[in-house]
C-alpha cells in the first residue's frame, strides 16, 4: 500500500515539511454522516431548531457538510476567535466576531474543527451561557483528548487524534491548505532522551 503524504510548499516557514495522511476524505464524510444522524435524532422533537454556531475559520467545511447531512432544520451563525500563532496556542482568547442571533432559551451547537487545549471551548461555553441559552453542546471534528483541559467534554466528536499538528479540511498552517479534502499530520519532533 502506498503511503499518502503532503510536502508543504507555500512560501512559508514550514516549507519542505512532509506530513502523513491522518484521516481520509472518505472517513471524514462517513463520520460526519454518523454525527449528523445523532444530532438529528437528539433535536428532532424540539419546538425550535437548534442554532448551529461555527467557529471561524476552521469549522467552515465541517459545518457545511454537517448541516447538509442532517435531517432536521437548523439555524446557523458564526463566531470568530483567535488563540493561535503559527502551530501553537497563545493561551489567550480574543473575540474577533460575535454572533448576531438571539440565543436566549435556544439550543446551541458550537461547531469546532478541533478541540486541543480546550481553552477556546471553555471560553465559548462561558461566553454563550451568559446569554441564557436553553442548552450548549459542542460538535468537533477532531479531539486531542490526551492533552485537553476542557471543563465539559464535547458531546459530538468525529475523531480522537494524537497530539500532532494537523492541516486540511479547514485546518490551516499559516492560512494555507484549508482546502484539502483529507487531513494530514505533521510528524512530532524527536524527543531528546
Amino acid at each position: 500500500m502506498i503511503k499518502k503524504t503532503l510536502t508543504l510548499d507555500y512560501g512559508g516557514s514550514f516549507d519542505g515539511e512532509v506530513l502523513d495522511l491522518l484521516i481520509s476524505e472518505e472517513d471524514i464524510q462517513d463520520r460526519i454522516k454518523h454525527l449528523a444522524r445523532k444530532i438529528s435524532t437528539d433535536y428532532k422533537k424540539k419546538k425550535k431548531p437548534p442554532i448551529i454556531i461555527g467557529v471561524l475559520n476552521g469549522s467552515f467545511y465541517f459545518m457545511a457538510d454537517l448541516l447538509r447531512a442532517m435531517s432536521i432544520e437548523a439555524e446557523m451563525d458564526f463566531i470568530k476567535i483567535s488563540s493561535y500563532q503559527k502551530t501553537g496556542s497563545t493561551g489567550t482568547i480574543r473575540l474577533i466576531k460575535d454572533i448576531s442571533a438571539d440565543i436566549t432559551d435556544r439550543d446551541l451547537i458550537l461547531v469546532e474543527d478541533i478541540v486541543d487545549t480546550g481553552l477556546s471551548i471553555n471560553y465559548l461555553r462561558k461566553h454563550f451561557e451568559n446569554s441564557h441559552p436553553g442548552s450548549v453542546r459542542v460538535a468537533t471534528l477532531l479531539y486531542k483528548k490526551e492533552i485537553t483541559k476542557v471543563e465539559t467534554e464535547p458531546e459530538y466528536v468525529g475523531f480522537e487524534i494524537p497530539d500532532q499538528f494537523v492541516v486540511g479540511y479547514g485546518l490551516d498552517i499559516e492560512q494555507q491548505y484549508r482546502r484539502l479534502r483529507d487531513i494530514f499530520a505533521m510528524n512530532p519532533p524527536p524527543t531528546n532522551q
